[in-house]
């Protein structure tokens, strides 16, 4: 009697698919958060706390920076998290991602971000993209290359008057910045959300 067939299963992650995961992403929150999505992302083994409930409470700590709505006593508890992570964890994975964040804490990112600043531009909530109306030469070439009709306007034709420049509908964008290379006049330019101040 044959044995059944046994299902496709995925292959398990280790720490140098983590690393390869958040390689290319520059802002250290969204780094330290992808970081423990990927960690989070395989089963846990259950034996250590500060591993098993520590990682999920540092997730949402880290997504709170990344919205926008972090506070100071949310870098504090991701600091502790990983202090502990570090010292209770028995596997080596559990201590480097402990490593991983205490390292990206180092830096001065989070409290750029406390202050409403990505200066990697890589956290949607901190940026807005806007269109210069002096530089808009209503082409149309920026709403082509939207995929989330966030862009108003209607192109110029030679015979036809009172256009108005194109304009970017905030609600509606998802800051994918297609609309940047698209537009040859450089008439779109990236502000910071809180203090409208260029990036």
């Amino acid at each position: 009697m044959s044995e059944p067939a046994k299902k496709d299963e995925a292959p398990k992650k280790d720490m140098k698919d983590v690393f390869a995961a958040v390689e290319n992403i520059k802002c250290s929150v969204q780094k330290s958060q992808r970081f423990v999505e990927e960690f989070l992302s395989e089963p846990m083994c259950g034996k250590c706390h500060p591993c098993m409930l520590g990682s999920y409470e540092a997730l949402v700590r880290l997504k709170r920076i990344s919205a926008g709505i972090g506070n100071g006593a949310d870098i504090k508890a991701i600091n502790r998290i990983a202090d502990q992570m570090l010292e209770g964890s028995r596997c080596i994975k559990g201590k480097d991602t402990a490593k991983f964040l205490l390292g990206e804490l180092k830096g001065e990112e989070f409290a750029e971000h406390l202050a409403g600043k990505c200066s990697a531009r890589e956290c949607p909530n901190y940026i807005m993209y806007r269109v210069v109306p002096e530089k808009c030469v209503m082409c149309g070439l920026c709403k082509d290359a939207c995929r989330y009709n966030a862009i108003l306007g209607e192109k110029r034709s030679s015979f036809r008057a009172g256009y108005l420049p194109f304009e970017i509908r905030q609600k509606r964008c998802v800051k994918c910045g297609d609309c940047l290379p698209a537009c040859p006049y450089g008439a779109i330019e990236v502000v910071e959300e809180k203090t409208a101040v260029l990036v």
